[in-house]
């Protein structure tokens, strides 16, 4: 079975690992590594220190402007900060596809996009572990699903198994896992199942930094260690072409929705306003000759309802559109929100207003409509996917919350 034969090479090849000699001796080698550690820290303490400072120095009027940012004098300086000091170390072991792979088309493209733009950074990644700030695991958890799990099983033990064992033998030849237990590795994944199969390590699921597109807080997401990335649908692997949407006077559809019927909020939705209203629009199916992307350029509103999972495309759609997500969802934490006011251009319903939702929509005062709009020209850039990466977007937005989260990492030296 293929599924055997490829766990038996991984074996394999995590035995042969740890024959690998070492020609420093271990006493040399830990002094080595806790100065190294102690220079680091106290680099990361500084940091934390500026952050604060930028913050709070931030004026009154600064304060007092509309803007896309929590606070935009902390972020602009911790972004700042992170380009220059910020540093990961990826480990070698494992061989593609499982490892240093990922998805390049479809919704879990940004888990391959990801993986490959850390592993060709000169600008983030060292080769040297004890220059790390950070360590990450670059596996795919999108691979390992299409190599072994068998179709309609349910059965994911043999992707928990396979991450057990790669961690094992991390922690077993490298000192930098046992070192902080963890909490200074990250994981990314964009499947589903990110959430569930990252159980297989308590450690890395209570411990680690895990980067989910899947950031459901009742399913154990935690917001102050974990970090919630966008998902994004490239269907042909093609980078987004962005189709400008009519100006706001222009848009004469109050809120759109289009999709499959999986999870309940989407039938409840369905339920409350499928062929109900002529401006709330919500379809299963779009009518022949009715196109997804104009609907959504000609609609105020985008509702973006979670599915079976909390994450969805439709929520970067909404933003490539220039028309206003609306997130219905109890638990879902959106992409960046520990540095992006997620209220300055969008709105966020919960499941039991759904029947409200032509009043939540028709109360929001026009003024107020049109800085959201032009707020969501602004955040645009935080979304986008480019080839190589460039600055402030969808990648590096993903970086830095991975930063700020090792930023509230101590370790004792």
């Amino acid at each position: 079975m293929q599924v055997v034969s490829l766990i038996n090479t991984l074996n394999s090849l995590f035995q042969r690992s740890e024959d690998v000699s070492h020609s420093v001796s271990k006493s040399a080698e830990t002094t080595k590594t806790l100065s190294n550690l102690q220079e680091l820290e106290a680099g990361l303490a500084r940091a934390r220190s500026g952050i604060r400072n930028a913050a709070r120095n931030q004026t009154s009027h600064e304060q007092d402007k509309k803007s896309i940012y929590r606070n935009a004098g902390e972020f602009h300086w911790s972004y700042s900060k992170m380009e220059k000091m910020f540093k990961i170390y990826i480990y070698e072991e494992g061989n593609p596809p499982l490892f240093h792979n990922g998805p390049y088309k479809g919704i879990y493209s940004t888990e391959g996009m990801f993986i490959n733009g850390i592993e060709t950074s000169k600008q983030l990644r060292t080769r040297d572990p004890d220059r790390a700030h950070i360590y990450f695991l670059p596996f795919s958890i999108k691979v390992m699903v299409r190599y072994l799990y068998e179709r309609d099983s349910q059965d994911i033990e043999p992707i928990k198994r396979i991450i057990s064992e790669y961690v094992d033998i991390i922690a077993r030849k490298y000192p930098y896992w046992n070192r902080s237990l963890g909490a200074d590795h990250f994981m990314l994944s964009c499947h589903d199942w990110g959430p569930r199969t990252s159980s297989s390590v308590p450690l890395l699921y209570k411990s680690s930094i895990r980067a989910l597109c899947n950031a459901n807080t009742s399913e154990g997401f935690n917001p102050s260690k974990d970090l919630s990335f966008p998902e994004i649908n490239l269907r042909k692997g093609n980078l987004p072409v962005l189709v400008e949407g009519l100006p706001p006077s222009n848009r004469s559809i109050l809120a759109f929705f289009a999709g499959k019927l999986h999870g309940n909020i989407r039938s409840i939705l369905v339920q409350h306003w499928k062929d109900k209203d002529d401006k709330i629009l919500v379809y299963e199916h779009l009518p022949t000759g009715i196109s997804y992307g104009t609907m959504m350029r000609k609609s105020r509103f985008c509702l973006c309802p979670s599915g079976y999972e909390v994450a969805s495309p439709r929520i970067v759609e909404s933003i490539y559109s220039e028309c206003i997500p609306v997130l219905i969802s109890d638990h879902y934490v959106p992409p960046f929100s520990d540095v992006l006011d997620w209220s300055s251009f969008s709105v966020q319903v919960r499941v039991n207003d759904i029947p409200d939702l032509k009043t939540i929509l028709m109360s929001i005062p026009e003024e107020r409509y049109l800085e959201m709009h032009k707020n969501l020209k602004q955040v645009l850039k935080h979304f986008m996917v480019n080839d190589p990466p460039v600055r402030h977007d969808a990648f590096y937005m993903t970086v830095h919350s991975v930063w700020l989260r090792r930023l509230n990492i101590g370790i004792n030296t």
